[in-house]
């Protein structure tokens, strides 16, 4: 038998910088009241959002992904030519291939990186951080870029009462790289797809390929839908607040620590009702800092947690070296919750 040559890698991985990107164009509650009835008092209530981004016809997926990664390579003082792997977790990149994230390692000036996509939604930042963490550790990469980017906007259903309000536009790239310590803790990860109804796409493509539209949905004017992100808030709801708290505290545990050892918390920016709700379940104390980015950035499901990332450390709200506790939950339904130390 012949003997096989063990993997090189780092001891520990680590997030070594981070980057972020929100379109410029900010929308106030009062865009999406427009084809709705609600008013802005009660989406706040109800989600916490004030206003959210949405990308414009130059702000491509690749184009925003691109500016969020050039800041997370800037951050981590490395150049380009060391990323080994890019990892790009998008629902929003609409052709089947080739994958989105060969274009953005071309573009920015790896060398030859390998590149790929994953399909998480709104947990896909917490895979591919994973992904990231153990690829450093065997050797397959000294440095791997994961990026999280989405363009909501594009599968809104603006006449959606439950969802209109929700989504934006954004990216968020964080550098992982080798570590004499460990600083990216153990994964707690999963799905439930008996629950995959809850969030789901309105309408699959193959439905347009059949040619038969008469089922297809209809806007008021009468036109054919774009297929659309949907889901049923309450159980959806309920599902978050109660099976995603368990999730966080096996995090902690899985870290060896505790509540009162974390620094920040950076949860998916899905609703403030459900932030609130597992800082009170996890019995947070006060002096952790949380993620609530979701005001005015809203739902950008795989972005949300590096741009909130982002954010915290660009106000000063937390500090290179911080424990923080991150957590991503959407559709599938599948999580994944790690404790890691902030760039």
């Amino acid at each position: 038998m012949a003997k096989i040559n063990p993997s090189k890698g780092a001891p520990y991985a680590r997030i070594l910088g981070v980057g972020g990107y929100r379109p410029t164009r900010v929308v106030p509650n009062e865009v999406i009241l427009e084809k709705i009835d609600s008013s802005d008092e009660w989406i706040r209530s109800r989600s916490g959002i004030e206003t959210r981004h949405w990308a414009g016809p130059e702000e491509t997926v690749a184009a925003m992904a691109i500016e969020a990664s050039g800041k997370a390579i800037a951050d981590a003082g490395i150049d380009a030519e060391q990323i080994g792997a890019v990892v790009v977790s998008t629902v929003s990149h609409f052709s089947q291939t080739p994958a989105i994230a060969t274009e953005i390692a071309d573009k920015l000036g790896t060398n030859k990186a390998a590149a790929f996509d994953i399909s998480a939604g709104c947990a896909g930042f917490g895979y591919g951080l994973t992904l990231a963490k153990g690829m450093v550790v065997e050797g397959s990469a000294e440095h791997v870029l994961v990026i999280g980017v989405e363009r909501l906007s594009d599968l809104t259903d603006l006449e959606d009462r439950a969802t209109a309000f929700l989504f934006g536009d954004g990216a968020g790239a964080v550098i992982v790289g080798p570590s004499r310590e460990p600083a990216i803790g153990p994964t707690v990860w999963g799905s439930e797809g008996d629950k995959a109804a809850t969030i789901k796409q309105t309408v699959s493509w193959d439905r347009f390929r059949i040619g038969d539209v008469s089922e297809l949905p209809v806007d008021s004017e009468g036109n054919i839908k774009f297929p659309a992100i949907t889901q049923e808030g309450q159980a959806v709801f309920r599902w978050a607040v109660f099976e995603m708290a368990k999730v966080a505290q096996q995090a902690l545990d899985a870290a060896g620590i505790t509540a009162d050892d974390l620094d920040v918390f950076i949860p998916h920016q899905a609703n403030v009702r459900i932030i609130d709700s597992m800082v009170k379940t996890l019995k947070l104390p006060e002096h952790v800092t949380v993620a609530r980015d979701i005001r005015t950035t809203g739902n950008t499901s795989a972005a949300s947690i590096p741009l909130a990332m982002e954010r915290l450390l660009a106000t000063g709200e937390a500090k290179s070296g911080d424990t923080a506790l991150v957590i991503g939950f959407g559709a599938g339904l599948v999580y994944a919750a790690t404790v890691v130390t902030l760039p």
